[in-house]
């Protein structure tokens, strides 16, 4: 997995690039939990994510629930696999994703 940052103000967009999985959420999750000082938007690119497993699942709650504090989260460029996942875990209905 890779992780390409932009930091524009109060704004942080985050692009994840191949698989956010039991290897992969740990880093996503250390890199993001100290690049949020101040931000007050964060948006996750998903157009390059693969798959998603539950330990991203997880993740992204996380980070759904600081954002929720200081600001706001979305999600866009979804693909379809990943979509679905949302779906099935109930996660579209909770998480702000941008079509």
């Amino acid at each position: 997995m890779e992780i390409r940052k932009n930091l524009a103000g109060e704004s942080l967009t985050v692009e994840i690039i191949g698989r956010l999985d039991a290897t992969t959420a740990p880093q996503l999750e250390k890199d993001l939990s100290g690049a949020l000082g101040g931000v007050k938007n964060l948006t996750l690119d998903f157009k390059a994510l693969e798959y998603i497993a539950s330990a991203g699942l997880r993740v992204l709650l996380v980070f759904q629930k600081r954002m929720k504090k200081q600001g706001k989260m979305t999600i866009k460029n979804v693909s379809e696999e990943v979509k679905e996942v949302l779906e099935m875990t109930g996660f579209i209905n909770f998480l702000h994703i941008e079509e």
